[in-house]
């Protein structure tokens, strides 16, 4: 088997499981809220993910050489998690994805004013596409938004803001400072809101939120993988796969449907990020890559970012 295809094959394993992650989230979204799901699978996940981190043993200390910047990109992770979880819990999961898949767009938007980095007719026009795609998945005025809606297109902002700062800070900044103060924050964060909004939880409640870590860091690990058999211009193509995903367990678990506008709209977003991702793949194009260079999906703090992860464990940086 070619590195290529298996680093394909590999990454659509990585969003098969981040897809089932997604599935427990919109399950114990039933019963929680977003904050108390973030923070209990991000208390669980912490303390392996810290052993990790702590194996550092290059020079330097915890303090962030750009300490507005690091809080700027903490407070953005947290945000995009809260937001993107109550979207899986109240959404069906396929328009959740929609929305969640213009973060390409939007990171295209951000990387002008943000990275400097300049964007032409062609990447410019995809995003006009991009955008148009949403709207006709949200169809405003012919269909009610809803606070999920709402918090679906948040999470994409967020998470693109979140993802430019990286970009912007990343060389930089040492790795663990990158990793463990997302983490902390969204920690933090949840825990002084528990008292305002935390349901007492059994144990099979508790053993779900250990599953949504469990899940996160497998996909992550799977991520690392991918990115290290194949380019980025194969492998980030391939989180589009979740709206395979999120039809298959919408209907098996949720009596989902994926209506036709939703269809069309999903279509349009998918063909106009893999249209800026493989612009960005041509050197002449983009200095920055900032979309190809996302090699996360969601960043909400809970489990450090998968280039990061690749640049603490592995040559390749993102």
């Amino acid at each position: 088997m070619s590195p290529v295809l298996r680093g394909a094959l590999i990454s659509l394993a990585a969003f098969g499981l981040y897809s089932t992650h997604d599935v427990v989230v919109k399950l114990l979204g039933e019963h929680y809220t977003s904050f108390q799901i973030i923070f209990f699978s991000g208390l669980l996940s912490f303390p392996v993910v810290s052993l990790l981190l702590l194996s550092d043993k290059t020079d330097g200390n915890l303090v962030p050489r750009h300490p507005w910047w690091s809080l700027a990109r903490s407070v953005t992770g947290v945000a995009t998690g809260a937001m993107g979880f109550y979207a899986f819990s109240v959404l069906p999961m396929a328009q959740c994805y929609a929305m969640l898949f213009a973060m390409p767009l939007v990171i295209t938007i951000l990387s002008i004013p943000m990275l400097g980095e300049k964007v032409g007719f062609h990447r410019g026009a995809a995003v006009a596409v991009g955008l148009a795609g949403v709207l006709i998945v949200l169809r405003p005025g012919a269909e009610p938004m809803s606070l999920g809606h709402l918090a679906g297109i948040g999470a994409a902002v967020m998470g693109a803001l979140s993802s430019v700062i990286v970009r912007k800070i990343g060389k930089n900044e040492r790795s663990i400072v990158l990793m463990m103060y997302p983490m902390l924050v969204s920690v933090l964060a949840m825990g002084l809101l528990m008292p305002f909004v935390y349901r007492p939880m059994p144990v099979e409640h508790l053993a779900l939120n250990g599953v949504v870590a469990v899940l996160g860091m497998c996909g992550a690990f799977l991520m690392i993988l991918a990115y290290r058999a194949a380019p980025a211009v194969i492998v980030a193509p391939m989180q589009y796969s979740q709206i395979l995903w999120a039809a298959f367990y919408g209907w098996l678990l949720f009596s989902e449907e994926i209506d036709l506008w939703t269809g069309v709209g999903s279509a349009v977003i998918i063909a106009s990020g893999i249209y800026i991702v493989l612009r960005e793949g041509r050197p002449d194009v983009s200095k920055n890559r900032p979309v190809l260079e996302n090699r996360s999906r969601l960043d909400t703090g809970t489990i450090p970012r998968v280039g990061l992860w690749l640049r603490r464990f592995g040559p390749k940086e993102g």
